[in-house]
C-alpha cells in the first residue's frame, strides 16, 4: 500500500545531529522510496507558543529549509513549504478544536513539562498546539506520521480528533486516522556531556551537541571531548545501562553506519576510546561535514530557498484548501 507521510520540524535554528538522526535522515530515506509520497512542513506557526524575535524566526525557517535540502530532501520529490503560508492550517485548527475535549489536551505530558510549575503563565497557544498538530496531519489525508516517542501522545491525540469529528458529523472515513512510523533505533540522541540529557540546543555547552553547520576540526574536537568512562569498548554481552554516554556514542556511529549496534559493539570490543572515537570523527566528518558545507552555501541565496518555500506552499494548498473546504461544508459553513 501507498503511503501518504507527514511530518514537521520547528525552525529553532542551528539544528543539531539530534535532528538529522532522530528525523531528517528518516525523512530522506522515506522520500526515496517511491511508494510514498512525502509532505515536510517547517512548522513555523508551532514554534510562536513562546515568544520569537521576528527577524531571527525568518532567518531560522529558512535555515530549516536549506537543512532538508542539504541532507537529502527534494523539493521535486517532496513537498516542502512552510505552516504559515497555507491558512488553511489555521482555519482547521479552530475547527477541530472546537471537536477536542479539555480533558484530552489536560493529559498532554509535554504540556506539563514545558509549562513547568507556572502554568497560569504559558501560552493558550502552548496548551492548543496539539490540535494545530493534527489539523497540520489530517488536512493532508496522511496514513503515516514518523514520530519519535515524545510525540506519540500528540498523534493518539490526532486519531482522537479524527474519529470524532467523523463521528460527530456522520462522515465515516473523511478525516483518515494516521498510524505513527516510530524509529525504534536511534531516535534520541543524546548529549555529548551528558548521557542521559538529550542532544539540545538549549544547552548551554556547545561541545554537547554536533551542530549541522560544524566544520570538521570543530567535530572531531568535540568528540575527542565526549564523555566516556576508564573502561574498554564493550562487547555483545555487555549491559549499557551504566554507561549511558558509551551506548549514546555507539548509537551515533551505528545510525551513521546504517548498521545494528550488536554489529558495532563486537567491530569495536575491546579497542580503547581513543581509537574508537577517530574513527566515530571520521564518520561524523564524512557524513556531516558536507551537510553543512551545503547549507552555507545554500544560506547565500536567500531567494532560491524563498522560491522552493513558495512552490512547495502552493503544493501544499492545492490539497489543504480542498480539504478544510469539505471541511466546512460539513460542519455546515
Amino acid at each position: 500500500m501507498n503511503k501518504k507521510i507527514f511530518s514537521g520540524v520547528q525552525p529553532t535554528g542551528n539544528l543539531h545531529l539530534g535532528n538529522y538522526l532522530g528525523a531528517i535522515k528518516n525523512f530522506v530515506e522515506l522520500q526515496n522510496d517511491k511508494k510514498n509520497e512525502c509532505v515536510y512542513c517547517v512548522v513555523d506557526l508551532h514554534s510562536i507558543t513562546v515568544k520569537q524575535d521576528a527577524k531571527i524566526l525568518k532567518k531560522n525557517i529558512r535555515e530549516t529549509v536549506a537543512t532538508f535540502i542539504a541532507s537529502g530532501l527534494n523539493p521535486d520529490k517532496s513537498i516542502i513549504f512552510n505552516q504559515s503560508a497555507v491558512s488553511a492550517h489555521a482555519e482547521a485548527a479552530w475547527i477541530l478544536g472546537c471537536v477536542s475535549r479539555m480533558g484530552w489536551l489536560s493529559r498532554m505530558t509535554q504540556f506539563k513539562e514545558k509549562a513547568g510549575k507556572d502554568k497560569e503563565k504559558a501560552s493558550v497557544g502552548l496548551y492548543v498546539y496539539p490540535v494545530l498538530m493534527s489539523a497540520d496531519i489530517l488536512l493532508y489525508d496522511a496514513t503515516h506520521v514518523p514520530v519519535g516517542e515524545d510525540q506519540k501522545q500528540h498523534l493518539e491525540l490526532c486519531r482522537d480528533i479524527a474519529q470524532k469529528f467523523n463521528h460527530d458529523f456522520n462522515a465515516p472515513d473523511f478525516l483518515k486516522v494516521p498510524e505513527p512510523l516510530i524509529q525504534k533505533q536511534f531516535s534520541r540522541i543524546m548529549s555529548l556531556k551528558d548521557g542521559f540529557k538529550k542532544m539540545s540546543k538549549s544547552d548551554p555547552s556547545d561541545f554537547s551537541r554536533i551542530n549541522l553547520t560544524d566544520d570538521k576540526d570543530l567535530i572531531i574536537n568535540k568528540i575527542k571531548k565526549a564523555k566516556t568512562d576508564t573502561s574498554p569498548m564493550p562487547g555483545l554481552k555487555d549491559n549499557l545501562e551504566k554507561r549511558p554516554e558509551v551506548e549514546n556514542l555507539i548509537g551515533i556511529y551505528s545510525s551513521l553506519s546504517n548498521q545494528k549496534t550488536d554489529k558495532t559493539k563486537i567491530e569495536f570490543e575491546g579497542k580503547n576510546f581513543s581509537f574508537f572515537k577517530n574513527k566515530l570523527s571520521e564518520l561524523l566528518v564524512e557524513k556531516i561535514d558536507p551537510i553543512a558545507k551545503k547549507i552555507k552555501d545554500l544560506l547565500k541565496d536567500e531567494s532560491s530557498l524563498d522560491k522552493i518555500l513558495a512552490e512547495g506552499s502552493n503544493k501544499a494548498d492545492n490539497f489543504a484548501s480542498k480539504k478544510v473546504n469539505e471541511i466546512k461544508k460539513l460542519v455546515g459553513f
